[in-house]
């Protein structure tokens, strides 16, 4: 784990967190939990409450939506929401979005 510079100064905390959790096998979870976190930003007002992330497995986030006239809409937003999540999280961010059906969102 580097956490020396070449001038002896220690980078910024959140690079020693991230190497620190990639270690132990918890970056996912932190990238999970980065996703909840800008979760309503990314989708905006009107799907947020209709849709919940669930879960991320080899880049491809898993979300909950309660019918199909909302996986319907979620779906043809779903470009628009992975750009939104690139933007937050940068290489991080899921590459696609996969929806079922079921339960309430929220």
């Amino acid at each position: 784990m580097k956490r020396v510079g070449a001038e002896g100064k220690r980078g910024p905390l959140g690079d020693l967190v991230q190497e620190v959790l990639t270690e132990l096998g918890l970056d996912r979870a932190a990238v999970g939990a980065r996703i909840l976190g800008i979760w309503d930003e990314a989708l905006g007002p009107a799907l947020a409450p209709h849709c919940r992330p669930e879960g991320i497995r080899r880049r491809v986030l898993h979300a909950r939506v309660p019918d199909s006239a909302w996986m319907q809409r979620v779906q043809l937003e779903t470009p628009q929401i992975l750009e939104r999540l690139r933007d937050h999280l940068g290489e991080e961010a899921p590459a696609a979005l996969r929806l079922v059906i079921g339960g309430r969102a929220r």
